[in-house]
């Protein structure tokens, strides 16, 4: 058992760390926000996950992980921190990842090893983090100290039991780096580890297999937009194709969210011009938004001056996680144009009295969020964005009095329509 750093506890950070606690090693969970490591240190984990809590304390209360205010040396420093998508640049933003690898730099020691596990265009090991780490520390990656990469590839949703039980991918920028890497990963996760020559390659697959996914996604949201064209359900379509033993269509929806799919495509192309199906894909899979505001012209004259109840601001189903949300990029589309109530907050939505926003697990103080009662009272129509459990159970007949129009677009296919219908709603669905 080793000493390790995970620097950086957020969505795949903090489970790391307490799940390399829970076996054996001793563990410093270091994060740069202050507010956030008194919160951990006081047991209060924010994120939405099932089971999170409690793993977390378990860790914490077996001495093996440890939340810091200053950075720990340490065998092995696995480095977990956010790579946001700059918009208009369409690049990464690395400025996290250039911060964590100087403050590894401060404390490594000749032997240890650092794991980069944020996604990242491919060559950031090798370009950017190991000059960075080198300059800091006066140690030469690969004759000094290990370097290697391992993308995460959790969900959120089922964090723990995917840090465990998922195939990881390592990249050394030497066969001893990877080694090392390897032996840490080996000391908890129960799928495979396969090694590849040079930290780029395992980047680049990360990014491919989000890639796939989006591309996917994109062909079932075009046939989707086809079908309804045609006045054909187009999830009953895709259902019969898939009795086929060689066709796979997965299912349409508002579009993607989260920090990977509506981002990775674009990392992958970071530093090529074979970009081709990739930009076409992420264009299908955003104008998803365009199309349920289709849907609701169709049901609702006057669009603008109605109320609408978005369902859902996280970005799946089920988790808190509201990056790239789909439900709010509907809730900015539907409040372009209307005057808003209030000015808009740092990350949040504008407060407008036509649009109600509903989400039963998501907490943020950015966001005018609303019990599910009030965000019905009045509305002309409500939209699914997410497919909580909860909205599967939602009860009809009672909305039904609240609202001022009887009118739902299920983007997720989670709806009894029959059921709703007979409630007496218009009803259309994605």
């Amino acid at each position: 058992m080793s000493s390790v750093c995970v620097h950086g506890l957020g969505y795949v950070g903090l489970p790391t760390a307490a799940m390399l606690a829970t076996h054996g090693h001793d563990v410093y969970g270091y994060d740069t926000d202050p507010v956030l490591t008194r919160e951990l240190r006081d047991g209060d984990v924010s994120l939405d996950e099932p089971g999170l809590e409690a793993f977390v304390a378990r860790a914490v209360e077996s001495g093996r992980l440890r939340i810091v205010d200053d950075v720990a040396a340490a065998a092995y420093h696995v480095i977990c921190v956010p790579t946001p998508f700059d918009e208009d640049r369409r690049e990464a933003n690395l400025d996290y990842v250039t911060a964590a690898g100087r403050t590894v730099g401060t404390v490594l020691r000749e032997g240890d090893t650092v794991i980069l596990e944020s996604t990242v265009p491919p060559g950031t090991t090798e370009r950017h983090l190991k000059p960075v780490i080198e300059s800091e520390s006066g140690l030469a990656a690969g004759r000094d100290f290990g370097l290697a990469h391992c993308p995460e590839t959790v969900l959120p949703g089922d964090v723990i039991a995917e840090l465990r039980e998922n195939d990881r991918i390592v990249g050394g920028v030497d066969a001893r780096s990877a080694t090392a890497a390897v032996r840490l990963y080996e000391s908890f996760v129960d799928g495979a580890i396969r090694s590849t020559e040079g930290p780029t390659t395992a980047e680049f697959v990360k990014l491919i297999q989000n890639t796939a996914r989006d591309v996917e996604i994109a062909l079932a949201n075009e046939i989707a937009r086809i079908a309804h064209d045609y006045g054909i359900d187009s999830r009953e379509a895709i259902e019969m194709a898939n009795a086929h033993p060689r066709v796979d269509i997965l299912q349409p929806g508002p579009g993607v969210g989260g920090h990977c799919l509506p981002i990775d495509p674009w990392f992958l192309g970071a530093d090529s011009d074979a970009l081709d199906l990739v930009p076409t894909a992420r264009a299908v899979n955003d104008g998803m938004i365009e199309f349920v505001v289709d849907l609701l012209e169709e049901l609702l004259s006057d669009l603008d001056e109605k109320r609408v109840a978005v369902f859902g601001a996280a970005y799946k189903g089920n988790v808190d996680d509201t990056r790239m949300s789909p439900g709010l990029e509907l809730v900015r589309e539907l409040q372009h144009g209307q005057k808003p109530s209030a000015p808009a907050t740092d990350g949040g939505t504008l407060d407008t009295p036509g649009v109600a926003i509903h989400d039963p697990h998501v907490r943020d103080p950015t966001l005018r969020l609303l019990d599910v009662e009030e965000a019905a009272t009045d509305a002309h129509a409500i939209v699914i964005a997410t497919d909580h459990d909860e909205f599967a159970e939602l009860d009809p007949d009672r909305l039904r009095e609240l609202m001022a129009d009887p009118n739902v677009v299920d983007t997720r296919a989670i709806l009894d329509l029959e059921r709703w219908r007979n409630a007496g709603f218009e009803a259309r669905r994605v």
